[in-house]
């Protein structure tokens, strides 16, 4: 299923790609995950960037970049992307510059900068404050404003409101840089986007913001999006493992953003219970259930869709991927009749 780069930057045709959730495995793990994602046909891999995970029960959090360094070694054609880095805060735009510029000669020119807004979960952590949206918005854009000016391979000295860069310059840059997609939850994200990147992500299936990204001149192939799944034949215990691992997410973003520390999810999101987490993220064996999710993504103009398996059954989820759930998405998205796969889509 894999697409050459240049075939995605254009294609609406959707592509399927793995989330690296840094947050439940440790460095070698994600590398070993990484490979076996390329090996069952993903076309793609993404990898959060965080310095804190966001409950006790994850346990992890390396240094992505590292990570997506060791990947891109270990890996023979896969794209990677990073989902999200926030690029001030305990990071310097020009030091994200040199990150990204150096991964992508690494992986041949295959990545894509995925910015955003941040968390002050991981933020807080170099004693800088933690501003409001608004300003977290006027900080993102000169940040990719700095990243796009390292990449023009000059020497740079920028003053602005937020950033200041001096007198810097990068040596090793890939032959064209790389496209940046900025994470959106809202219009003014989407214009953000507009104004400043060359696509978007967002974690829910909304077809407005897909809708106000592409009327307003945003490149439908550059719409990236996330789907986290719990694969385990015993439904109960996928369950659980989903209310255990991802519960995290359901206060919704203006509060994930704005908890400052792994005590403040374990409190808000105590009360949380299976059923709840359930009815967002597909739990057990179903391949039905994972493939009308990502319909939903596909149908809302989603391009580039990652999943992210939160369970532990990693052996029959990438044997499911390769065998039910990428031969059915292939057939759909050619317009192939459906086979036996269909039979599997439509729930057991």
């Amino acid at each position: 299923m894999t697409a050459t780069i240049d075939e995605r930057a254009t294609s609406t045709a959707p592509q399927f790609g793995y989330t690296l959730m840094s947050e439940l495995r440790d460095p070698k793990a994600l590398v070993a995950e990484a490979v076996r994602a390329e090996d069952a046909g993903f076309d793609f891999a993404v990898q959060s960037d965080h310095f804190h995970p966001w409950l006790e029960s994850h346990g992890h959090s390396p240094f992505a970049w590292s990570v997506l360094g060791a990947v891109a070694q270990a890996t023979d054609a896969m794209s990677l992307a990073t989902m999200v880095t926030c690029p001030f805060g305990r990071y310097h735009p020009a030091i994200v510059a040199q990150a990204a510029a150096t991964l992508a000669v690494l992986n041949d020119g295959r990545f894509t900068l995925g910015l955003g807004a941040g968390e002050r979960l991981n933020e807080h952590v170099v004693g800088a404050g933690w501003p409001p949206i608004d300003v977290r918005h006027e900080q993102l854009a000169e940040s990719i404003d700095v990243i796009r000016r390292l990449w023009s391979g000059r020497w740079v000295t920028y003053r602005g409101r937020h950033v200041t860069v001096e007198d810097a310059r990068l040596f090793d840059l890939p032959d064209t840089p790389p496209d940046i997609y900025v994470g959106v939850s809202g219009p003014a994200g989407v214009q953000l986007a507009l104004a400043e990147g060359t696509g978007i992500c967002a974690i829910e299936p909304l077809a407005p913001l897909v809708q106000r990204y592409t009327d307003g001149g945003g490149a439908p192939a550059r719409v990236w999006g996330q789907i986290p799944v719990s694969w385990d034949r015993d439904r109960d215990r996928a369950r659980e493992l989903a209310r255990d691992r991802f519960r995290f997410g359901l206060p919704g973003w203006k509060v994930m953003s704005e908890l400052p520390n792994i005590v403040n999810f374990e409190a808000a999101t105590k009360d949380v219970t299976a059923d709840q987490v359930a009815e967002q993220v597909p739990c057990g064996d179903d391949a039905g259930a994972v493939l009308r999710a990502v319909e939903a993504y596909v149908e809302a103009g989603f391009t580039n869709i990652a999943l992210v398996q939160v369970g532990d059954d990693m052996d029959r989820f990438f044997d499911a991927w390769q065998r039910e759930l990428a031969p059915e998405l292939l057939r759909r998205r050619t317009g192939e009749p459906s086979g036996d796969g269909s039979r599997t889509a439509a729930g057991r």
